[in-house]
């Protein structure tokens, strides 16, 4: 930010009451979470290792960090259907982590493939 910005913005927030400071902060982390995120450098996962005994939550975890590239919101509307099976469902967390692990490896392949074109 420029510093005749950023003395602009520090004299406005001088002179704002604490409520509208904070809204002046809701704001501005709604309009952050708005911006494009930037394509990553990086082309490569890297999948770590699945523990013995991994839970679906840090299966998920593991997974989301092992695939930074991708896109979450996606990735978590899946994840969270297969987190009901596993927990209403009964369906074995191996089960599911075998299914997590397939879905974050497909998105991969299809975001290097697009990223080939």
């Amino acid at each position: 930010m420029a510093d005749g910005r950023r003395r602009q913005l520090n004299k406005v927030l001088d002179q704002l009451t604490s409520e509208n400071l904070a809204l002046l902060a809701e704001f501005a982390d709604f309009l952050r979470t708005r911006q494009p995120e930037p394509e990553p450098d990086f082309a490569e996962a890297c999948v770590l290792p699945r523990p013995p005994d991994e839970s679906v939550i840090a299966a998920i975890r593991r997974l989301s960090k092992s695939y930074p590239m991708l896109a979450k919101d996606d990735l978590f509307n899946e994840a969270s259907s297969l987190m009901t099976r596993h927990l209403m469902h009964g369906e074995s967390a191996e089960a599911t982590i075998d299914r997590l692990e397939s879905i974050f490896k497909a998105r991969y392949d299809l975001w290097i493939s697009k990223r080939d074109l």
